[in-house]
């Protein structure tokens, strides 16, 4: 999906007006100009039609610059032919004005990732289905590195605005995907460790190659363990983040059902492998801060209480996501048959930041923000170990720099 070149002169229709036909193939200020209310997809379309069209479209781009999202929630839910993040993203995608360069998607596992009898010579078995994962990935440009998790519920912002109320959708179809463009300045790589059983030794050169060792501009890692109910996965989990978890980072993830699509991979994913994934995000210009909300936390008020901490950061709402990630003991049940009180408390002191996230098997995170000359404060002394908990949330804000 690179934007093509070529010579030849732009619109060349005998029927054209020649005044407009001059202009639309000489004046590169009118031509940007019409070219900046198109989406990404309908850019790269018109970018073959001349030289002068292909610089211009190359000149948008670089205009758009600021993360996107598509999300799902139950209302586009309940249809038999897919699931809903995928029609949603195929109507949608359409529209999106930047060019993707990374995609992290989040679905519930329930429906997203199906379970179907397989018949062998003996008895019948179970195997995993992810006809979604693979419909979702072929959506996207080639080039677009995609990281995909199935978890058992989402958190996300419904489309239009960062100001829409986020919501806590525990069960049910729903799932998100967020688009980042190419920034400069800024360097998002995915990551991926595989538990094997042979060797549980991480190499450095293993971890420097994805930005999280020997990197002074890493800001932040979001990391997410998948089948963890394995033996042995939680321990592969704590090894892997401890390699960098003593760094000067902000660390958020938690523990998720599956890993549903990775296409740096060069071979198709083993369902039943245990593992580490996640997204490491290098670059001056990004400031970040979490907070953790414990088991104590149970109410409106203590909720509010710890978006206050998480305010006092002082991280600039243009630009930002935020991110929840919360254990399944949360939600409606942990506030007393109330439901969506941590994202309203999130929304009422970042009412422009939009909010995604899951309902997982394990938190990590701690209270710990990183100022704007990158001195990390942290309200409590933290080891290692420490970054794990369960029945608590990790609340994040990501800043990417201001759109130039």
């Amino acid at each position: 999906m690179e934007p093509g070149g070529g010579g030849g002169s732009c619109c060349g229709s005998s029927s054209a007006d020649p005044r407009s036909t001059f202009v639309l193939s000489n004046l590169a200020e009118v031509v940007e100009r019409v070219l900046t209310f198109l989406p990404a997809k309908a850019l790269l379309r018109v970018a073959s039609v001349c030289r002068l069209w292909s610089e211009c479209v190359r000149r948008v781009l670089r205009t758009h610059r600021s993360v996107t999202w598509i999300s799902a929630g139950l209302a586009d839910a309940g249809r038999l032919e897919g699931h809903c993040l995928v029609r949603v993203v195929a109507e949608e995608l359409e529209n999106v004005r930047i060019l993707p360069q990374t995609v992290l998607y989040m679905a519930d596992s329930e429906t997203f990732i199906s379970l179907e009898e397989c018949r062998g010579h003996k008895r019948a078995r179970k195997r995993t289905s992810m006809d979604a994962a693979l419909a979702l990935e072929r959506l996207f440009p080639k080039q677009c590195q995609v990281l995909g998790v199935a978890t058992p519920g989402i958190v996300v912002t419904p489309m239009g605005s960062g100001s829409n109320r986020p919501q806590e959708i525990e069960i049910g179809e729903s799932g998100f995907a967020l688009l980042f463009p190419q920034i400069e300045g800024i360097k998002i790589q995915p990551f991926h460790f595989i538990k094997d059983a042979k060797s549980s030794a991480l190499e450095r050169h293993q971890l420097a190659e994805v930005g999280l060792l020997e990197n002074p501009d890493l800001r932040v890692v979001l990391v997410f363990g998948y089948n963890c109910c394995k033996a042995g996965a939680s321990d592969f989990l704590q090894r892997v983040v401890s390699t960098f978890s003593d760094v000067n980072v902000i660390l958020a993830g938690g523990q998720v059902d599956n890993l549903s699509s990775l296409t740096s991979e060069k071979k198709p994913l083993n369902v039943d492998a245990t593992g580490v994934v996640g997204l490491s995000f290098s670059g001056p210009r990004i400031q970040s801060a979490t907070v953790l909300l414990n088991e104590d936390v149970s109410d409106e008020k203590a909720a509010e209480a710890a978006m206050q901490r998480l305010r006092a950061a002082n991280i600039p709402e243009q630009n930002t996501v935020g991110f929840m990630f919360a254990c399944v003991g949360r939600g409606f049940q942990h506030y007393r048959a109330r439901g969506n009180v941590e994202a309203d408390a999130f929304r009422k002191f970042f009412p422009s930041v939009p909010l995604f996230g899951f309902f997982g098997n394990g938190e990590i995170g701690c209270d710990r923000i990183v100022t704007g000359n990158f001195t990390l404060r942290r309200c409590t002394e933290v080891r290692g170990d420490d970054l794990f908990h369960s029945y608590t949330t990790i609340m994040a804000l990501i800043h990417l720099g201001s759109p130039k």
